[in-house]
């Protein structure tokens, strides 16, 4: 053996570890290195020819046909039109060059900074919008472009849906690939809404300044760029405050983009705008009833506000055309000649609880604010119904008797005092019965007797029957202290002509897409809340409102129907608010502002509800009330309150609970009592008025 062979030492390992271990670790990872690379870029390239395979496909593809806008149309219970909330497209195009620079900059500084830098979809704001939608745990910022606006607007819905969204960033691109930027913005601008049925930038221009849209100032232009964020609350027409607001944020943005310095945007911040007068459009029918089926639409049943006004859906309302006209034109002439005063009226159909005429103001034109919806009128003594059917379910009957006297009432176990007054200071200084507390509005009866049941009960009924407004358990809630609205009260009083059933009051049956697919069905919540029994006795009892000495008897001879009702009078508002079974109807006559209402004008409300009453119904013939069962009718001796027998003069037929009636009589002399059932033993020549036997006859 060599000396070079005895030198050799044993091998480590294999000759391939041996080679790895004798390349230097700077080599290994730049190998590493570069089969990442190698991968990455492979996968790059796919990506890439996906992208550019997908991206031809998309140019290959057509746009869809435009959608077009169409007539969004309001009608009535028969199917008559009420009003239509889009008229043609209002709108005149125009190209980009006659369009003012400052409009442009104002418009891509608060919908899209980058709209030339991106390919239609913002990739930037989207991760930025994710990032602070997730730190807030809701959606606080959106990442549309104008691109994509403009693709929702021309071919999709505003259904906030994932497919939709993702429809629209697929046409958004497709837009970028077919048009030029300057063509998209063109397009977007003249597309948009600016509210008041109006469409583009030039037409837009002309409703609020009376210019061309090449003729807009900044400060104009500010102001028409941020109208289209929220036209119902950044229009001008509707809220100059929130107008001028918006259009601060709106220079401010324009000043962070770049697009202005900061002297130009407080130069303009100052600048005094002149807003052309809202050219008046034919009067439309049932204004207030359209404004409140607009925001029920709106704002309870999430209907975008231009798919309402442009969508070509169809809203079918509750209304009736020819009881709308009606209530409108006996309001309109009750109060000619007296300048200030308002008046409100709500009609009902208390066996459905649908809305059939609503009148919020005696001029629409003048001001647009629905009083008939206002919470903010105290209903007096109207009220008082309310608290004797609690009573009626607590053991009074309509011959419980109070005494009618000045009267210093303690409650909060003594710690509190309340003075009730009758008005005018008239008392009887004697016994009274529930229906002539009733007919004659005696305060301290009610006061007696709400104190007596407990003005809890007297607000969970009143929160059952409808009425929604906040009240206190005190006891001026009796006599009407705690506002309300006509709409709440005509609701309440319906549930009682309606036997204790309470339906929710309804303006909106159903509403129809253009492709008549029904967006929304109305399905009115129903609950007995009264037992009917007890809604009769009330029922029978207001019908005294309108009888010899009843404070609605002056219209009486107008009424030609049985009928049921109460009146309320305070110092700034009066009120009637009454029933037939077939119409529910809550009228209010007062001023807006703080100002007493003189002794003429409170007796205004009781002919416009009359009036509107008779007129309405003027094709249906007369209906009783019907009886139900649990309801005894007895003739009464009104002076004592018992069983009459021929020895007590001027007895009246009187409706109780069964079992709560009468059993002893007027005098020591036993009679056979009448009854609703047995009407041949009546008292000859004592049934105190021949409409109550008529009605027992009819009821018979």
């Amino acid at each position: 053996m060599s000396e070079n062979e005895n030198n050799r030492q044993p091998s480590s390992g294999t000759p391939q570890k041996q080679r790895e271990q004798e390349v230097p670790a700077s080599m290994r990872w730049m190998r590493r290195i570069k089969k990442m690379f190698s991968f990455f870029f492979t996968t790059c390239v796919f990506m890439l020819i996906a992208a550019a395979i997908f991206f031809v496909y998309l140019r290959s593809q057509t746009l869809p046909v435009t959608k077009m806008l169409q007539t969004s149309q309001m009608f009535d219970t028969h199917g008559e039109l009420i009003d239509t909330f889009y008229s043609g497209q209002n709108r005149q195009v125009v190209p980009l060059n006659e369009i003012s620079p400052y409009l442009i900059k104002a418009t891509l500084a608060v919908e899209d900074q980058h709209f030339y830098d991106h390919f239609g979809v913002d990739v930037k704001a989207v991760a930025r919008a994710a990032i602070v939608n997730v730190k807030a745990m809701a959606k606080v910022q959106g990442a549309g472009t104008i691109t994509q606006q403009l693709a929702r607007n021309l071919y999709l819905t505003h259904d906030r849906t994932w497919a939709r969204k993702i429809k629209e960033t697929m046409y958004a691109v497709q837009l970028e690939m077919q048009l030029s930027k300057d063509e998209i913005l063109a397009d977007y601008l003249n597309q948009i809404y600016y509210g008041h049925s109006t469409y583009g930038i030039e037409t837009a221009s002309e409703l609020f300044f009376g210019k061309h849209a090449s003729e807009l100032t900044l400060a104009e232009s500010a102001l028409i760029a941020g109208v289209p964020k929220g036209p119902r609350y950044y229009s001008p027409y509707y809220d100059m405050k929130n107008a001028l607001d918006r259009q601060k944020i709106v220079l401010q943005t324009m000043v962070r983009s770049g697009f202005i310095t900061q002297d130009a945007a407080d130069a303009a911040g100052k600048e005094k705008l002149t807003i052309q007068p809202l050219t008046k459009k034919k009067p439309a029918a049932a204004p207030y009833f359209r404004d409140y089926v607009r925001t029920l639409a709106t704002e309870k049943l999430g209907i975008p506000e231009e798919q309402f006004d442009e969508g070509g859906i169809r809203i079918y309302t509750t209304l009736d055309k020819k009881a709308q006209e009606i209530a409108e034109n006996v309001v309109n002439q009750q109060l000619i000649g007296k300048t200030e005063l308002q008046a409100a009226l709500v009609a009902i159909d208390p066996r459905t609880g649908e809305i059939k005429a609503m009148v919020g103001g005696r001029d629409y034109s003048e001001n647009q604010f629905n009083r008939a919806l206002s919470n903010t009128r105290q209903p007096g003594s109207s009220f008082k119904p309310i608290v004797y059917m609690v009573a009626l379910q607590n053991g009074y009957t309509p011959v419980t008797q109070v005494k009618s006297e000045p009267t210093v009432f303690t409650y909060d176990e003594g710690r509190q005092r309340y003075t009730p007054r009758n008005f005018n200071d008239q008392y009887v200084n004697a016994n009274i019965d529930m229906r002539q507390a009733i007919s004659k509005s005696d305060n301290i009866y009610a006061v007696h007797t709400i104190l007596d049941v407990g003005p809890a009960k007297v607000i969970d009924l009143a929160h059952k029957l409808g009425i929604d407004s906040p009240m206190k358990p005190l006891p001026s809630l009796a006599l009407g202290s705690f506002p309300v609205s006509p709409l709440e009260m005509a609701s309440a009083f319906g549930t009682i002509a309606n036997q204790g059933l309470h339906k929710e009051a309804t303006a909106i049956v159903r509403i129809e897409d253009a492709n008549g697919q029904i967006l929304y069905q109305a399905a009115p919540k129903e609950e007995q809340v009264i037992d009917p029994a007890v809604a009769y006795v009330m029922t029978s009892l207001m019908e005294s409102v309108f009888e010899e000495g009843g404070t609605g008897n002056r219209v009486a001879s107008t009424i030609k129907r049985p009928i049921a009702g109460k009146t309320g009078t305070t110092d700034t508002d009066a009120w009637l608010v009454g029933f037939t079974p077939e119409l529910a109807t809550a009228v209010w006559v007062g001023y807006d502002k703080d100002r007493d209402i003189s002794t003429v004008e409170s007796h205004l409300a009781s002919p416009i509800f009359a009036e509107f009453t008779e007129q309405t119904l003027e094709a249906i013939p007369p209906k009783l009330f019907q009886i139900p069962e649990g309801v005894a009718n007895v003739y009464i001796d009104p002076v004592s309150g018992k069983l009459s027998n021929e020895d007590c003069p001027n007895a009246h037929l009187e409706a109780f609970l069964a079992g709560t009636e009468p059993t002893t009589y007027c005098t020591g002399k036993p009679a056979k009592p009448a009854s609703g059932d047995d009407k041949k033993d009546a008292p000859k020549g004592q049934n105190g008025s021949w409409w109550n036997d008529l009605k027992r006859w009819w009821n018979d």
